[in-house]
């Protein structure tokens, strides 16, 4: 990686060629080394969404993880909690090399590659050298906590790659001498797919709108003004499909039902049922529970800063972050980033706080992973030219390469340290249930997208309400299990003495129950 300067564009030298094909290896072997089988409930969703996509049966979905925007029957219309992107792109894989885990992981790991590249064009356009480059990329592909989640059918590689290209877009957009029409075509399209793998991802178009109104430039401002049409367009055209199937299913060109997490008091609601998070409970006590949740976002070890500091710069590169950002704030090019950044720690801190906490800002700041490599790297240089004038004996051409080289390596090693390899399929209590259970019967589970994968047994989530509750929602969705595993039941049913609507079953696996309900 040597200090060579270039005109900051990218050029499909012989240096480039080599990165295009290390960084394919690279992003591979991440992705298939580091995760074998779904770990969570979104990735087992998300991993039955491309199934059924693969399969034919399109986008349904047959069983309940969650009450919220939830239909009184089953099947029905999966996605309406989650965007499709992500099963879209998993499906692709399982069309080609048919419907396996690996298969599914096919398009996330071009996602990740597809980043590498985007890190790899920054580093030549924003530092011009090809130590910027190829750091650049290597800083995405060993991202802290974000390596060993790449390979899961989650929504992290494909918005590290929408996302981060959508704000790609509008950054040369709002700078370029020409074809600034097409680039924000394009940032608009990129902002449609960025919002088809995240809810949240409406913030790129926010980010968009705000970039082309920005007050505090004059320069062609009535030009930026016309943009906003094609930009607006483009992303309407690419979501219109998406819209249309909302409509035709549920009346609505999206679901509302999560925007109920801005009235959470407390996470397990999205378990409720009825759900029933509402401003007014929010606002309950003179808005207790409003001040108690966004302080628990803002002020704990788990809330949003501390996150932050954790998953965005895996602490040692984050004050570099800030100052490479700081020092370039007036540069058009990074308008997009740190809006960006600003939109979407507001959003968590203080609109979606436990959403936030419990994954939701990390999910989505993995657009910034590409972005926050090259600004990160410029920081660091920024940092040690300022040490070069206070010890007049530091070389910065000289200093710049040997330090961000071993920054590298502290973050790789720091990397490789907290990542770990998910090889575990533990579907003992899945197949068990298999077993015991005759065909067509419906369950009640703690994770009722993992039951599906492993055993096609439809259900839905316990809801984290009392028993009573529960088989009022067992008689709704025609549910004739109920399935507790020890470490994974909701407060409320924790019951001491079985209800006698419950009738236990001999199912003979450690650490889980199973009882019939009995609704007549």
């Amino acid at each position: 990686m040597s200090e060579q300067k270039t005109d900051s564009t990218f050029q499909l030298t012989r240096g480039t060629w080599l990165y295009l094909i290390l960084s394919l290896i690279g992003a591979f072997w991440t992705v298939y080394f580091y995760n074998s089988v779904p770990a969570y409930t979104d990735s087992y969703y998300h991993l039955n969404g491309a199934i059924s996509i693969a399969s034919g049966e399109g986008f349904v979905d047959n069983y309940l993880w969650t009450f919220i925007g939830a239909p009184d029957s089953l099947p029905a219309p999966s996605h309406l909690y989650w965007m499709p992107g992500t099963s879209v792109i998993s499906s692709i894989g399982m069309v080609i090399f048919g419907t396996s885990y690996r298969a599914a992981q096919f398009g996330l790991a071009l996602c990740l590659w597809g980043a590498m590249i985007l890190a790899y064009w920054l580093g030549w356009r924003m530092g011009g050298t090809s130590r910027h480059a190829w750091m650049a990329g290597l800083l995405t592909l060993f991202s802290g906590f974000f390596m060993d989640s790449w390979g899961q059918t989650d929504t992290f590689a494909p918005y590290a790659f929408f996302g981060a290209a959508a704000l790609v877009f509008m950054a040369i957009g709002i700078t370029s001498e020409k074809n600034n029409l097409r680039y924000w075509i394009l940032a608009g399209a990129f902002s449609a797919l960025g919002h088809l793998i995240r809810s949240d991802g409406l913030i790129l178009v926010l980010v968009g709108w705000s970039v082309l109104i920005w007050f505090f430039n004059r320069e062609r401002y009535l030009q930026r003004l016309a943009w906003i049409l094609p930009f607006t367009i483009a992303y309407l055209l690419v979501m219109s499909p998406w819209f249309v199937r909302n409509l035709n299913e549920i009346g609505r060109v999206l679901p509302t039902g999560g925007t109920q997490n801005a009235y959470f008091t407390d996470y397990d609601e999205i378990f409720a049922y009825p759900p029933d998070a509402s401003l007014d409970n929010l606002l309950a006590n003179g808005g207790e529970a409003l001040i108690e949740t966004r302080s628990r976002a803002l002020f704990t070890t788990n809330g949003i800063p501390f996150q932050a500091i954790a998953y965005e710069g895996a602490v040692v590169f984050f004050p570099f972050i800030l100052l490479g950002l700081w020092n370039r704030r007036k540069d058009p090019f990074i308008r997009p980033f740190w809006i960006f950044a600003v939109g979407i720690h507001l959003a968590f801190a203080l609109v979606f706080p436990d959403a936030g906490i419990r994954g939701g800002f990390w999910h989505g700041t993995a657009a910034l992973v590409p972005i926050w490599a090259v600004i990160g790297l410029l920081g660091l240089d920024d940092f040690i030219v300022w040490v070069s004038t206070l010890r007049r004996t530091w070389n910065p051409k000289l200093a710049q390469p040997i330090l961000s080289t071993g920054m590298l390596l502290i973050v790789i090693a720091l990397t490789l340290q907290i990542s770990s390899r998910n090889v575990v399929d533990d579907n003992r209590i899945d197949l068990a249930l298999a077993e015991t259970i005759e065909d067509g019967a419906r369950v009640m589970s703690f994770d009722p997208s993992r039951v599906y994968y492993y055993t096609g047994i439809s259900g839905v989530v316990i809801p984290n309400e009392t028993p009573e509750i529960a088989l009022e929602v067992a008689n709704i969705y025609d549910i004739d299990y109920l399935l507790l595993e020890n470490n994974h039941i909701p407060q409320p049913m924790q019951f001491e003495n079985v209800p006698n609507f419950l009738i236990p079953v001999d199912f003979e696996i450690e650490g889980a129950r199973l009882y019939a309900f009995d609704r007549d």
